[in-house]
């Protein structure tokens, strides 16, 4: 199984936002791509099969979801993050992203304030101000190389009339994986100030060796004021068959999503869609426990080489997902000469950390979602433009 992910597949001339888009997005034709969140690895044979023996049927008309679509999302949940959900709690979405807005929409008004925790993944910012809504920082602390949270701080933030907080979890950029005493304590505030929580899960499958991420809404009575962002696009790389799903017990605020999904015109996935999740779901457990060990791989061979070879920068060790955030600020450059020197001198594109937000200046993230061989490439040319 691990020749397969050591396999280059050459993705060009695919629509791949990563690999086709380069030259209008960054000004290049030959930069090594390693910053959007996909991987390069082939996505389970089940997928594959799934969704071509749905093509082979030549009607294409309109689909629902299936008994056994909800009941592979079930056991999932109950298998890999000890969670027992309805199905009544499931509610589908094109994917997080559009989980996230419709959440701020329909669960908030425009001018209401919405809480978040910088550096953190760049739309949760967009699905705030683009709604009108304002954006609350409570800032994350770097503590030994290593991101905690400020509740002093939290707490501050929530008592200044938060309507939502938007939490990322796993976190990204930084690969936390949230211990069940801080999720515990973010749950309790939240309760406290009568604060709907929304928590960004995409990354859950993906625990590296040694971790185990929990749901937010498993603990306490925090079900009921939860709506759980999760999505097979990350765990099994289908990120371009957009398919996500809102696990959401309270009724109330369910019905709140539902209604204004509707006002969207939003009626449900597209036929593979709902194909390729549930092949993900049921079948897909195997090539996600190669891929992770991989992945795991990977990650231990990025931080080894960054540590010897290019000293100056200090990679967060991540404990979810294929994503590696690097401390750049002992270089002493701008972001802009950061980025300068990663695309005209090493033609690697990685991203910029001040994307995420207060906290992200002098960082960059790195995809190692890849065969070792572009691994060690794009380690070369990190190597090659700050030395």
């Amino acid at each position: 199984m691990e020749n397969l992910f050591d396999q280059p597949i050459n993705r060009e001339n695919t629509r791949s936002l990563k690999w086709d888009f380069t030259e209008e997005r960054f000004g290049v034709k030959d930069a090594l791509p390693m910053w959007v969140a996909d991987m390069d690895f082939a996505s389970p044979q089940c997928i594959i099969d799934a969704l071509k023996n749905r093509a082979a049927h030549p009607v294409y008309g309109y689909t629902g979801p299936s008994n056994p679509l909800y009941e592979s999302i079930i056991h999932w949940m109950r298998k890999k993050h000890d969670w027992n959900i309805h199905k009544s709690w499931i509610t589908f979405s094109s994917g997080v992203v559009s989980a996230l807005a419709t959440c701020v929409q329909a669960l908030s008004n425009p001018g209401d304030k919405i809480l978040l925790q910088s550096p953190v993944y760049t739309p949760f910012f967009h699905v705030i101000k683009t709604n009108d809504r304002e954006v609350v920082n409570s800032q994350l602390k770097l503590i030994n190389g290593r991101y905690e949270l400020d509740f002093e701080d939290f707490e501050e933030k929530l008592k200044s009339g938060v309507k939502l907080f938007l939490f990322c979890s796993p976190h990204n950029p930084g690969g936390r994986i949230w211990t069940k005493e801080e999720l515990t304590k973010i749950g309790e505030l939240c309760t406290k100030y009568n604060v709907t929580m929304i928590s960004d899960e995409i990354h859950a499958d993906l625990a590296l060796p040694g971790y185990q991420h929990i749901p937010l809404a498993t603990l306490g009575d925090f079900s009921n004021r939860t709506i759980t962002c999760m999505a097979p696009s990350k765990t099994f790389n289908i990120a371009g068959i957009q398919a996500s799903i809102m696990i959401t017990e309270n009724r109330e605020l369910r019905a709140k999503i539902t209604a204004h999904q509707q006002k969207q015109g939003f009626h449900g996935l597209n036929l593979f869609a709902l194909e390729a999740m549930e092949a993900a779901y049921r079948d897909g457990e195997a090539w996600l426990n190669e891929a992770v060990s991989y992945i795991h791989i990977n990650t231990k061979l990025a931080i080894e080489y960054i540590q010897k070879e290019i000293p100056q920068l200090k990679p967060m060790k991540p404990e979810a997902s294929y994503l590696l955030w690097i401390d750049c600020r002992d270089l002493g450059l701008t972001n802009q000469e950061i980025q300068d020197k990663l695309l005209k001198e090493a033609k690697l594109i990685l991203e910029p950390g001040p994307k995420y937000g207060p906290g992200g200046e002098g960082w960059v993230r790195m995809n190692l979602g890849c065969t070792r061989t572009t691994l060690m490439d794009g380690l070369n040319r990190l190597k090659k433009a700050f030395l």
